[in-house]
This record gives C-alpha cells, structure tokens and sequence, in this order.
C-alpha cells in the first residue's frame, strides 16, 4: 500500500525530500544525498548528527535528553537518527554534523573564512612593472619573479605578450600546480572553480567547487548513457574492442553527457564555463579508460592488464569537455584492472589507514569493490556484482528518481516509500533488499532464493503478504502494487528471476569480503568497521542489508557506517589539495590487488554466498 508522503526541508542545503511518516530522520536526510557524521553508527551513543527541528513537532527521547541541555530542547535540538518524522517539517543541519573528510583540505583564516590548504589551482592579482631599457626581463621571468617558478605550453607563450601589454601588465595570474594556464584581465581571484565528477558505470555525479572556500556550489547527476551501449563493464569492453567506432562511441557518449552536466552546474551557479579551470574524474579502471579514449580490450583477457597505473592529466579542450580553453583533467590514479580511481578515492576520502584496527571498506554498485586494512596491509577486489543494485536487469527496476519505490516496510501490511510522493513506476535496489529481508523473515522466501507458492507457506504468513503471492507467466511473483496503484497500466511484480538476479548481486559481494578476510586471518567480528559506499549503498538498511548476507551478520549495526558517495568525495579531495593527489598516487601503490577468480576456493564461496542466511548469523 501507498502510503502518503512528509515533505522535510533541509536548511541551509535548500534541498526538500518527501518521506513516509515515521521515518527516522538521519534516513530523511540520506535520502537528500547528504551524509551525516555516524560514528555509532546510528546508536544515539555519540551525539555528532545534531540538528535543529525549526518546524515540525519532534519529541525528544531520553538519549536526547541526555545529549542536549534543557534550553537546547526547548530551541528543537535532537540527534537525527533519534528523531522520527511524524509531520511537515523544516530542518537546521549544521555544517559541523555533516561527514567529514578524514583529510583536512580546510583551513581557517583571520577572517574565520573557510580556505583550501594546499590548492594546486590558484589564482593571484598581479600588477607588474613593464619592460624597460635596463630592465629587458622575458615576460615569463617578470611573472616568476613575483609567483615563483612557472611552466608555459606554446599556446600559452604566443598569448601572454598580447595580454600582458593590452592590460598594462596588472591582471590575475591562473596556475594550476607550476603550470600557467592564464593571464586574465582585472582581479578575477574570487572565480576560481573546478568539478569532481564520479564516473560510476550506471550513473554519473559531478560537484562544482569554489576552490578559494571548497565549498560546493552546485551538484548535478544522470544515468550513464554508455548503458544503452552495454550495462556493465564486460559489455563496453567487449563494444569497444568488436566493433570499429566502438570505443569512440563509448568516449563520445560519456563526454557529451559531461559537457551537458557541466553545463547544468554552470545554470545553477551562475559560474561561466571559462572560469572552471580543472575537473578531475573518478572511476573504475574501464570506465576511466573509456574516458580518456584508451583501448580497454586488455581489460578483457587474462591477465586483465589496465594501460595506466598512475593518474593521467589531460587537456579539457582534447576531450570535448567545454571548461576554460586551457583546463586540465585529472584521472586519479588505479590499483588494478578492476579496482580503479574510485577505490583509490575511497581510500583516500575515508581515511582508511588512519585506524590501527582491522576495517573493511564495501562500495556496492554495478562493480562491487572491497577494500580491508589489517596490519598495516591493504587489499583489494572488485566483484562482478552487476545492475541489480541499481535497478538493472530488474524486471521492473530502475534507479532512485522519481517514482521509484526505494523502501519498503512490513507491519501487518507493506507500506512503500516512494521518491517524489507520486505514483510508483518500478523499484530501485534498496527496495529490493528491504522486499528480500522481509520475505525471508516471514518464510515467503527461502534460503536458497526461492518464492513460495500460497499453499506452502507457512501459517504464520500474514495475509497481507500471503495474497501477494501470483502465478507469472516466468513462475511465481511477489505483487508490489496493483495496477490501479501505479502510474502505467500494468502493476509492479517481482519476479523469481527477480530474486535470482539479487542473489548472484549478494553472493558476488559475499564471496569477496569472505576471501579478502580469510586471506588475512580475520574473522567478521573482529572488525573495527564497516564502511559503506557508493550512491545506492547509501540508501539500504542495515538490519536488511545483513538478512540477505549483503553485510557480514555477525557484526554490531553500530560497526557498520554509511560513508556516502566516497568516488565523488575523492575526486574532490583531488580537485582542492595536492597534498590529497600525492596520497591517492601512494594509496594506489600501496594496495595489493586481490583477482578472486584466480583463489581456488572462489567458486565454493560463491556458490554458499548465494544462499541467504537462514536467520541472519553466519
């Protein structure tokens, strides 16, 4: 059933998401894609997610209670994986409760404005003294003398004299790391931006940042169209390498799409196109390939060999990217064919080296990647999860925009949370998980991943759930919503196959972790943490996440924390500090890359990772 929807509004984020009633905030709030500081995980026993309820009525718990004075109760402080949403409301989420990096790219300044440390964009008003008899200088010198020590490509030389005389030698200096990118007239020092984009294989997301500050200033997200070209990354590979324009087609598709979104933060922000200066470009080790146009068929055969291991920086304008005529690219740096830039900048933006205790990192998407830290050791593997998680290859999935179903609840009859309070047109994959851990708490699913029909379930099945149970024309299916209760003319099914597609998405996932700690020595319950990441890894619930066996069941919830889109957030690190940039290159060395299909015992464990857990405990 449908249920209506909240509208909560996030200040000064200015972003307003619907959710059901009784949704716990901090769950409202990532669903905004904004992750708050959990470090309990959502226990309520470190008071860091605070916010402030300016309107809505929000009782405030004894953990509240124990968190905030008297008069910090009265002003409608609470913690938000305390509160629960119980009707309209507007929310103060304070900068100091939102995810930090573990790097420190900010610096406070006299003035108490934010600024970056370590930039390796900059840009600083010059006025110069111009050439004279006595002071016959080169230009370039003139510059180094008071910027320091400068490098200039040939199309830079032939403009800089023009430039320089025509605006009688005072003007703002571009450089990017030692590089000189542009001489510009009058003081420009305040419009210095770059972009981070992550390059997922189903969906892309890009941020444009204010260099001087680091704040972002305007964000923008869309499907990957190179799906229309191959859903995962064996696809595109084997497009690129079989057909003649394959590669170009695949780099083609991509780039426009980027140039577009760069376009639509440029609208948002009122920020020019030319006065974006760099991007820098997170992904997997194809997807980066694809990018930057190189040839990935060694991607597909044994070895699995990628072309570049360290980062590459490239000429925007090369690319078919529309930035400042002279912009740079940076493509992080890989560790291995399948675990590329966007492990590295998970890495990197977690600070997963800085805790002596043993903690795993798992970025579920279309490529699941699985990083451990035990012993001052880091290893890491890719598994071929697959779409499922991201809606693909669902009968009726699709990703989480509007009119998605991205959570569903059980308590005597379904309740359905879906994005934009419309009508349903399919599910996404947290709906998925949430659908899977309910069945098999109630017996409509068994362990091995398969649906009951009516007349042998279990007695104890509800009827809610029990009447949801009809014949498909593929085999037995899970009715979401009737036809009259969604938005075309057919209702939402899922299917076995539905199912089927979540267990190979599970086990694939399962396998890996389970290889990674026994290579190591390490038992589930020895770990510290549990880091999530990735846009849909964002989304599921955790109890749900471990009654399928997506997450290891045997540890605490409280162990296991979200950490947002870690991709997008190295790709920023990147893009504001170079000091992020040289650790991301010595992460990328540092890390062991594990190829699962090359450990004897992979296809055992995968096939016992298929299974669901029987009662949530290994």
């Amino acid at each position: 059933m449908e249920e209506p929807e909240i509208a909560v509004t996030l200040e000064p984020l200015g972003k307003t998401i619907h959710v059901l009633q009784g949704t716990r905030l901090i769950e409202a709030i990532a669903s905004a894609g904004v992750t708050l500081d959990q470090p309990c995980g959502g226990e309520g026993t470190c008071g860091k997610c605070r916010v402030r309820m300016k309107s809505g009525a929000c009782e405030a718990t004894l953990v509240d209670q124990q968190c905030f004075s008297a008069k910090e109760i009265r002003q409608g402080w609470r913690l938000a994986c305390q509160a629960v949403v119980e009707e309209p409301a507007v929310v103060e989420v304070p900068e100091t409760s939102l995810l930090p990096s573990r790097h420190t790219i900010l610096t406070d300044i006299v003035e108490g404005e934010p600024e970056v440390a370590d930039p390796a964009l900059r840009k600083r008003y010059v006025e110069l003294t111009p050439p004279a008899r006595g002071d016959e200088a080169a230009d370039m010198l003139r510059l180094e003398a008071v910027v320091g020590p400068l490098e200039a490509d040939v199309d830079m030389l032939r403009l800089l004299p023009g430039r320089l005389r025509e605006n009688h030698f005072r003007g703002t200096v571009v450089t990017n790391e030692d590089e000189l990118i542009d001489f510009e007239p009058g003081n420009t020092e305040a419009e210095c931006h770059a972009v981070a984009l992550d390059l997922g294989t189903t969906t892309l997301g890009a941020m444009l940042l204010d260099v001087a500050t680091g704040q972002q200033r305007a964000m923008a997200s869309r499907t990957n169209p190179q799906v229309a070209l191959g859903d995962d990354v064996l696809s595109r590979i084997l497009h690129a390498r079989e057909r003649p324009e394959g590669l170009h087609e695949l780099h083609r598709a991509v780039v426009e799409a980027i140039d577009e979104m760069i376009g639509e933060l440029c609208e948002e922000s009122g920020v020019r196109r030319d006065r974006i200066y760099k991007m820098t470009v997170s992904g997997n080790t194809t997807m980066q390939q694809l990018f930057c146009r190189i040839d990935t068929s060694s991607l597909g055969e044994v070895p699995f060999v990628p072309t570049a291991a360290r980062r590459i920086i490239l000429a925007a304008a090369k690319l078919g990217v529309t930035i400042h005529p002279r912009g740079r690219v940076y493509v992080m740096p890989v560790i291995g064919g399948f675990v590329g830039g966007d492990t590295v900048s998970g890495i990197l933006a977690t600070g997963l080296v800085e805790n002596d205790d043993p903690t795993l990192l798992v970025d579920i998407g279309t490529n699941g990647e699985i990083v451990l830290f035990a012993g001052d050791r880091l290893t890491a593997a890719s598994t071929a999860a697959g779409p499922a998680f991201e809606g693909a290859r669902i009968s009726r999935g699709m990703r989480a925009a509007t009119g998605a179903i991205e959570k569903v609840l059980f308590d005597q009859r379904l309740h359905l949370h879906v994005v934009g309070n419309v009508a349903p047109v399919g599910l996404c994959g947290s709906a998925l998980v949430d659908l899977a851990a309910e069945l098999l708490r109630h017996g409509v699913l068994t362990s091995e991943g398969r649906l009951l029909p009516q007349d042998k379930l279990p007695k104890s099945v509800p009827s809610d759930l029990r009447r949801r149970i009809v014949a498909h024309k593929k085999g037995l299916a899970f009715v979401l919503t009737e036809e009259s209760e969604t938005a075309g003319d057919r209702p939402i099914l899922v299917t076995q196959r539905d199912f089927r597609e979540l267990q190979l998405a599970t086990g694939a996932i399962r396998a890996g972790v389970t290889i990674l700690l026994k290579r190591a020595g390490v038992k589930p319950e020895d770990l510290d943490r549990v880091l999530i990441a990735g846009g849909f890894g964002n989304f599921i619930r955790r109890s749900n996440a471990q009654r399928i066996g997506l997450l290891p069941p045997g540890i605490p919830r409280n162990r296991i924390r979200y950490q947002g889109n870690t991709s997008l957030a190295g790709a920023r690190l990147a893009a504001l500090s170079r000091t992020a940039r040289v650790q991301a290159e010595q992460l990328a060395r540092r890390t062991e890359h594990v190829d699962l299909s090359s450990d004897p015992d992979f296809q055992t464990i995968f096939a016992d990772a298929m299974i669901f857990p029987d009662d949530g405990r290994d």
